[in-house]
Protein backbone atom coordinates (compact mmCIF):
# COMPACT_ATOMS: atom_id res chain seq x y z
CA UNK A 1 0.00 0.00 0.00
CA UNK A 2 1.91 3.21 -1.18
CA UNK A 3 1.34 6.12 1.40
CA UNK A 4 -0.84 8.94 -0.55
CA UNK A 5 2.07 11.73 -0.34
CA UNK A 6 -0.90 14.75 0.72
CA UNK A 7 -0.91 13.06 3.83
CA UNK A 8 2.72 13.99 4.84
CA UNK A 9 1.80 17.29 5.82
CA UNK A 10 -0.58 15.84 8.28
CA UNK A 11 2.24 13.36 9.57
CA UNK A 12 4.61 16.19 9.92
CA UNK A 13 2.54 17.69 11.73
CA UNK A 14 1.58 15.21 14.06
CA UNK A 15 5.10 13.75 14.84
CA UNK A 16 6.38 17.52 15.69
CA UNK A 17 3.56 18.44 17.76
CA UNK A 18 3.57 15.04 19.66
CA UNK A 19 7.20 15.03 20.28
CA UNK A 20 8.07 18.51 21.09
CA UNK A 21 4.68 17.91 23.85
CA UNK A 22 6.38 14.86 25.06
CA UNK A 23 9.88 16.33 25.26
CA UNK A 24 8.71 19.34 26.51
CA UNK A 25 6.14 18.27 28.92
CA UNK A 26 9.34 15.80 29.89
CA UNK A 27 11.49 18.83 30.48
CA UNK A 28 9.52 20.43 32.82
CA UNK A 29 9.21 17.26 35.56
CA UNK A 30 12.62 18.90 36.39
CA UNK A 31 11.66 22.66 35.99
CA UNK A 32 7.83 22.86 37.58
CA UNK A 33 7.58 25.97 35.01
CA UNK A 34 4.11 24.52 33.62
CA UNK A 35 2.99 23.39 36.87
CA UNK A 36 3.21 21.21 40.12
CA UNK A 37 3.19 17.92 38.34
CA UNK A 38 2.94 15.98 41.65
CA UNK A 39 -0.46 17.46 42.49
CA UNK A 40 -1.69 15.10 39.28
CA UNK A 41 -0.45 11.69 41.00
CA UNK A 42 -3.24 9.88 42.38
CA UNK A 43 -3.45 9.14 46.17
CA UNK A 44 -3.63 5.31 44.98
CA UNK A 45 -0.64 6.03 42.52
CA UNK A 46 1.45 7.75 45.72
CA UNK A 47 0.98 5.02 48.17
CA UNK A 48 2.48 1.84 45.84
CA UNK A 49 4.89 4.22 44.50
CA UNK A 50 8.21 3.36 46.28
CA UNK A 51 9.75 6.16 45.47
CA UNK A 52 8.48 10.05 46.42
CA UNK A 53 6.23 11.92 44.19
CA UNK A 54 9.50 14.06 43.31
CA UNK A 55 11.61 11.19 42.36
CA UNK A 56 8.96 10.18 40.50
CA UNK A 57 8.16 12.43 38.59
CA UNK A 58 11.93 12.82 37.54
CA UNK A 59 11.26 8.87 36.02
CA UNK A 60 8.37 10.32 34.51
CA UNK A 61 10.46 13.54 33.11
CA UNK A 62 13.14 10.90 31.58
CA UNK A 63 10.73 8.44 29.78
CA UNK A 64 8.45 11.50 28.47
CA UNK A 65 11.97 13.12 26.76
CA UNK A 66 13.05 9.82 25.43
CA UNK A 67 9.16 9.51 24.25
CA UNK A 68 9.89 12.77 22.40
CA UNK A 69 13.07 12.24 20.85
CA UNK A 70 11.89 9.07 19.28
CA UNK A 71 8.91 10.70 17.75
CA UNK A 72 11.12 13.48 16.80
CA UNK A 73 13.48 11.08 15.09
CA UNK A 74 13.71 8.08 12.99
CA UNK A 75 11.47 5.67 16.01
CA UNK A 76 8.09 7.55 15.20
CA UNK A 77 6.04 4.58 14.82
CA UNK A 78 7.69 2.91 18.05
CA UNK A 79 7.36 6.46 20.51
CA UNK A 80 4.03 6.98 18.99
CA UNK A 81 2.91 3.78 20.18
CA UNK A 82 4.74 4.15 23.52
CA UNK A 83 3.28 7.67 24.10
CA UNK A 84 -0.57 5.63 23.48
CA UNK A 85 0.06 3.37 25.92
CA UNK A 86 1.83 6.29 28.21
CA UNK A 87 -1.35 9.05 27.74
CA UNK A 88 -3.83 6.20 28.44
CA UNK A 89 -2.14 5.40 31.73
CA UNK A 90 -1.62 8.88 32.66
CA UNK A 91 -5.71 9.42 32.31
CA UNK A 92 -6.48 6.61 34.26
CA UNK A 93 -4.36 7.79 36.73
CA UNK A 94 -6.09 11.81 36.66
CA UNK A 95 -9.62 9.94 36.67
CA UNK A 96 -8.52 7.93 39.84
CA UNK A 97 -7.93 11.33 41.56
CA UNK A 98 -11.31 12.34 41.00
CA UNK A 99 -10.34 15.97 40.23
CA UNK A 100 -8.91 16.14 36.74
CA UNK A 101 -11.56 14.24 34.22
CA UNK A 102 -11.13 17.29 31.94
CA UNK A 103 -7.18 16.84 31.57
CA UNK A 104 -7.77 12.68 31.65
CA UNK A 105 -10.64 13.22 28.07
CA UNK A 106 -7.30 15.56 27.04
CA UNK A 107 -4.70 13.00 27.12
CA UNK A 108 -6.73 9.78 25.88
CA UNK A 109 -7.29 12.39 22.87
CA UNK A 110 -3.84 12.59 22.84
CA UNK A 111 -3.49 9.26 22.70
CA UNK A 112 -5.65 8.43 20.05
CA UNK A 113 -3.06 11.34 17.87
CA UNK A 114 -0.57 8.80 19.12
CA UNK A 115 -1.87 6.14 17.77
CA UNK A 116 -2.68 8.05 14.37
CA UNK A 117 1.14 8.78 14.10
CA UNK A 118 2.25 5.49 14.41
CA UNK A 119 -0.08 3.90 12.17
CA UNK A 120 0.43 6.57 9.39
CA UNK A 121 4.15 5.81 10.21
CA UNK A 122 3.73 2.17 9.63
CA UNK A 123 2.01 3.05 6.09
CA UNK A 124 4.65 5.45 5.25
CA UNK A 125 7.34 3.00 5.97
CA UNK A 126 5.78 0.56 3.86
CA UNK A 127 5.04 2.63 1.10
CA UNK A 128 8.73 3.52 0.62
CA UNK A 129 9.83 0.04 0.91
CA UNK A 130 7.64 -0.69 -1.95
CA UNK A 131 8.54 1.84 -3.84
Amino acid sequence: MAFDTRLEPAWQALRIGLGLMALLAGLDKFLNLLTNWTMYLSPLAERLMPLSPEAFMGVVGIVEMAVGLAILTRWQRLGGYVAMAWLTLIALNLVMTGVFYDLAVRDLELAIASFVLARLTEVRERGREAA
